[in-house]
């Protein structure tokens, strides 16, 4: 199983998800690993659909091992196009696996690729490396929480007509 786990994550390495700065964004975080030397860039998408906050888009430029490197990857098919609740729980179970020195292996039904992750736990340097992109991720989605603009604030189609419309 665990040669299984390396292979997706030099696959996640080697064809990385995600990856390139998009617009539009709310927030954009610079996060740096200075054990490793990782860095991050990364920009939050979120939108108010129908008063439900979702993660429109994660986007990012980054640099570094390939753990950091791969983890970005699985960031963003774990938490794009999620609702912002279901994200902060994946970020959580992600968190709690790779700190957990080994003794949680995680769930492949709930974590789909980022448990491939799970043998990193037993090596402290590397969670770090692990978490770069999730911490940010964070980081930037709690800043762009501010900045999201709501259904309230779309001007009101009342009293506009639209040409060819007839008013009855």
């Amino acid at each position: 199983m665990e040669d299984l786990y390396q292979e997706i994550i030099l696959d996640h390495y080697r064809n990385p998800q995600g990856r390139g700065l998009r617009e539009p964004f709310q927030a954009q975080v610079h996060h740096v690993n200075p054990t490793c030397g990782d860095e991050i860039d990364l920009r939050v998408h979120l939108e108010d659909d129908n008063g439900v906050m979702r993660v429109a888009d994660v986007s990012y430029e980054g640099q570094g091992c390939s753990i950091s490197q791969a983890s970005a990857s699985v960031m963003y098919d774990s938490l794009a196009g999620r609702t912002l609740d279901e994200a902060l729980e994946a970020l959580g179970r992600f968190q709690e696996m790779v700190q957990s020195k080994g003794e949680i292996a995680g769930d492949e039904d709930t974590m789909g690729d980022a448990v491939a992750f799970a043998g990193v736990a037993k090596y402290p340097a590397r969670v770090k490396c692990a978490l770069l992109p999730w911490l940010a991720w964070k980081d930037a989605a709690m800043q762009s929480m501010d900045d999201v603009p709501s259904m309230d604030d779309v001007p009101s189609m009342a009293g506009v007509r639209v040409e060819g419309e007839s008013n009855g």
